[in-house]
């Protein structure tokens, strides 16, 4: 049901999208999403209007933004602001490819550049899950000397990212997704890939390749950014879960009945006390 709600959606995005050149950006693509990045980060983002936009995103991403383990769709939850709006604009402006998120990316369907900074701020604030998709559990040893070496520097020690590049956080992603966009920036397929990173993993071997994926999609993030045990995004109901073939809301816990308090009894007076 899940996956047939996602077909119907993105079938009717892509029959109704405009024609090639139609609605296409022009002028230089990595400028244009630059001009859009700045714009959009010095507006205030509104959680609210952020949890209407997310409607959408959710059908494929999830309620949860936990996205799904196999990597066709990537975890979002928890994600840095400044990176969130980055690959938004970059996508728009087609300077990052990705024929199945630019139609969602389009104006009539995500909206300006506030509701871009309000979506970004909700999905910011979404707890990450750390059951993500992982590879093998080999080589991680291996794994774990590419990572100090190649890519601590950006991604961080612990791939926590770092929002003022901005470069993303990694930490519990989807192995295969991971996977999927090593090679698009390896082979050139991916316009907005940082030409650091490309020359870093330049000499990799495709063992070197599964292996630093591997230990990187094993990172977990930090404690206070991580869901709770069972926790369901509340802002999804059951209706709207139904329709998505998603799991139910657990039933909230019992109300147990308060027992009732007896009055208070008047404070007994003190005996006055007579002078002899």
């Amino acid at each position: 049901m899940y996956r047939l709600a996602t077909a119907f959606i993105t079938l009717g995005l892509l029959t109704t999208a405009p024609s090639a050149g139609a609605n296409e950006p022009h002028g230089d693509s990595a400028e244009l999403a630059k001009r859009e990045y700045e714009q959009v980060m010095a507006l205030t983002p509104n959680i609210d209007n952020g949890r209407r936009v997310y409607l959408t995103c959710a059908v494929c991403h999830r309620p949860e933004g936990w996205g799904t383990p196999d990597g066709t769709y990537p975890q979002i939850a928890g994600q840095w602001r400044e990176v969130i709006i980055k690959q938004l604009a970059d996508i728009r402006a087609r300077h990052r490819d990705n024929p199945l998120m630019y139609p969602f990316s389009l104006t009539r369907i995500l909206g300006g550049p506030q509701n871009m900074a309000d979506v970004a701020a909700y999905v910011a604030a979404l707890p990450m899950t750390a059951n993500n998709g992982v590879g093998p559990g080999v080589d991680l040893e291996l794994g774990a000397r590419l990572y100090a070496k190649h890519c601590a520097d950006c991604h961080g020690e612990r791939g926590e990212g770092k929002p003022a590049k901005p470069t993303p956080a990694i930490a519990a992603q989807h192995f295969p997704y991971l996977m999927g966009q090593f090679e698009a920036i390896r082979d050139g397929r991916r316009k907005n890939a940082n030409p650091e990173m490309i020359e870093q993993i330049a000499g990799f071997t495709p063992r070197d390749q599964a292996a630093v994926l591997d230990y990187t999609s094993r990172l977990k993030p930090a404690p206070e950014k991580l869901a709770t045990e069972s926790w369901l995004n509340p802002d999804f109901p059951n209706y709207v879960r139904e329709t998505m073939g998603m799991p139910p809301l657990p039933p909230p816990p019992p109300v147990m009945p308060r027992m009732p308090v007896p009055p208070s009894l008047p404070a007994a007076s003190a005996p006055s006390s007579v002078a002899e």
